[in-house]
């Protein structure tokens, strides 16, 4: 995958690419406490040059919900959309709505060429609506 964006393949970018995508959606702590394990000493700024080379070669996503730090995946080229859980900010991905790129006709594309739409729907996950429900039940006494 690097060579084929003429990248040169280093340890620290292939361990970058292995964390994400085995553990889609991850910010960077994340990759970097895997990276580390994999590894063993590696800065932040090498992770965060790594993570920045690998989305401008367009092998990786950054994505950033309102509120949240930046996450990354490897799933990139499908424009696909995500949910995130209000009460715990799980992420997971949601194919496209409808049709082809960029799945969302606009109302008004103000002359642009439009490529792609980025859509996230926001709800509370099952995990989260299980336990607010739990939360709502009344008591036995």
């Amino acid at each position: 995958m690097l060579r084929g964006v003429d990248l040169r393949v280093t340890a620290p970018r292939v361990a970058v690419l292995s964390a994400v995508h085995a553990h889609p959606h991850s910010d960077t702590d994340s990759i970097l406490r895997r990276v580390r394990e994999a590894l063993g000493t590696v800065s932040h700024q090498a992770v965060y040059d790594v993570l920045r080379a690998l989305t401008e070669a367009g092998l990786m996503r950054r994505i950033q919900p309102m509120g949240s730090v930046a996450r990354y995946e490897t799933r990139v080229g499908d424009n696909h959309h995500h949910v995130v859980c209000r009460s715990c900010g799980a992420i997971a991905d949601v194919d496209c709505a409808v049709g082809e790129a960029p799945c969302l006709t606009a109302s008004d594309d103000n002359g642009f060429v439009l490529d792609e739409a980025e859509v996230i729907y926001w709800g509370v996950c099952p995990d989260c609506s299980t336990l607010h429900s739990r939360k709502e039940m009344p008591r036995d006494r």
